[in-house]
């Protein structure tokens, strides 16, 4: 592994090649790296926060790696520096998913100003997007001014994802039946942006009833930015149609969310919840490492899961004896 400063100097001068040693770096649950990924996250910080993040979800079909790869290329157009970082959370069992992903987005890949990631389910600690934020950092420090986050679609993933980006998109297609429903309640009230994909000659009138559905379903939601409301856009990401529109859509929210202040307010409480996250995994962590405290976690987690008594009550009865009986 090259030194910290090498590191450093490589992200910043946009060497590709180190910027992955070092994604690597800070993924590894290799303790004596973890000493170094500190330092080397503590250096970067100064070069970061300069870049658009953007979290894009959609159910599996929606075609995000299309979207992803031409919207990339709209965004290389206008002169911009493009980052994606795909989420898998089944990464830990099979690899093909991500390497898919990148076979997806061959073309993009290939561009000097654009940089493909997985960003793999098990980070240094296990879980959804545990390196996800800081893997954001290093492309950030590396010049990036686009980093698109996408989703596997399902699961935990998107709400981890809303919580670290300045733009939540979602892509919906045209189906059979209730064209609202499966859109759970809860991504509608994450989203910022919507972009109804695959859009052809031949389904161009359902998808203009499922837009004013979505329009009407979205008057029921409390907006989350004032100032703003949601767009429900239309096209087709293979035919390049009604990207410049996403993307002009996103740079307008983007302008909304700093005049009003809310830009760097949401910015602080992202970070304010990642130190939240790590104190817990940090505190887990301990406890499975140190031998008396190991024999005492087991303890209780074997009374949790014999049902002996509320896992509620268990975990907090641990961390009692771990803390003190304050909590």
């Amino acid at each position: 592994m090259p030194t910290t400063k090498e590191l450093l100097d490589g992200i910043k001068s946009g060497d590709k090649r180190l910027l992955g040693k070092a994604i690597t770096l800070i993924e590894s649950k290799k303790s004596e790296h973890r000493e170094q990924a500190e330092e080397l996250l503590k250096e970067i910080l100064p070069f970061t926060g300069k870049s658009i993040r953007i979290g894009i979800t959609g159910v599996p079909g929606a075609g995000k790696s299309t979207f992803i790869e031409n919207f990339g290329k709209v965004a290389l157009e206008k002169g911009k520096r493009v980052a994606v970082l795909a989420i898998d959370p089944s990464s830990t069992i099979n690899k093909g998913s991500i390497l898919g992903d990148k076979t997806r987005m061959e073309d993009l890949s290939k561009e000097v100003n654009a940089f493909i990631r997985p960003s793999p389910s098990s980070g240094f600690l296990g879980g959804v997007a545990n390196t996800t934020f800081e893997t954001m950092l290093l492309c950030e420090a590396a010049g990036y001014d686009y980093i698109l986050i996408e989703t596997v679609g399902v699961g935990q993933s998107e709400t981890l994802v809303a919580d670290i980006t300045d733009v939540f998109l979602f892509l919906k297609i045209i189906g059979g039946g209730d064209e609202l429903q499966g859109i759970k309640r809860g991504i509608m009230e994450m989203v910022d942006l919507i972009f109804i994909n695959k859009v052809e000659a031949e389904n161009r009138s359902k998808a203009k009833n499922t837009r004013l559905e979505l329009i009407r379903a979205l008057q029921f939601l409390t907006p989350k930015e004032k100032g703003w409301k949601i767009p429900v856009l239309m096209g087709s990401a293979l035919n390049n149609e009604g990207l410049h529109e996403v993307y002009s859509a996103i740079n307008e929210f983007i302008e909304v969310k700093i005049k009003s202040g809310r830009f760097l307010k949401v910015r602080q409480e992202q970070a304010e919840k990642r130190f939240q996250y790590w104190v817990q995994e940090y505190i887990l962590k301990a406890s499975t490492q140190n031998k008396d405290l190991e024999t005492l976690f087991e303890e209780h987690k074997k009374n949790a899961s014999g049902l002996k008594s509320n896992p509620s009550s268990e975990a907090k009865n641990f961390v009692q004896k771990l803390l003190g009986p304050s909590i």
